[in-house]
């Protein structure tokens, strides 16, 4: 597994903590980082801040092309990696396009539901 693969993963586990226990993920970030166990790539920090920052508009985005589901719907571990491909896809220059969809589509299969792979190809597609 590459660096920013495990980078990524790590980025949506923190993001799915923060969501579960209804905490900043910003405060979680910060808990993870002194934790350090497992470690917080630099690339994760950059995901999650990232996200943290245009995450109203990250998600104004997946609602208009999730037709007919809000993201209250979405199940969580989705919703994370969904928010690190949208980031990713729009404001990661250094990330191909393709490359940040194929990502998150791998971290749906790993994580979530038989389904959510496709799901996840659909709304980042």
């Amino acid at each position: 597994m590459g660096a920013r693969t495990k980078a990524r993963k790590r980025a949506v586990d923190v993001l799915f903590e923060a969501e579960q226990r209804q905490t900043e993920p910003l405060v979680t970030l910060k808990e993870r980082l002194a934790q350090s166990d497992p470690p917080v790539p630099e690339y994760a920090v950059t995901l999650v801040e990232g996200v943290v920052a245009r995450r109203t508009r990250i998600d104004e985005l997946l609602e208009t092309y999730a037709q007919d589901w809000t993201l209250d719907r979405f199940p969580a571990v989705d919703l994370a990696v969904l928010r690190v491909g949208v980031f990713e896809l729009l404001w990661c220059d250094d990330v191909p396009d393709a490359v940040a969809v194929s990502e998150a589509v791998e971290l749906a299969a790993s994580l979530s539901t038989d389904d959510s792979p496709a799901f996840v190809n659909g709304l980042l597609g």
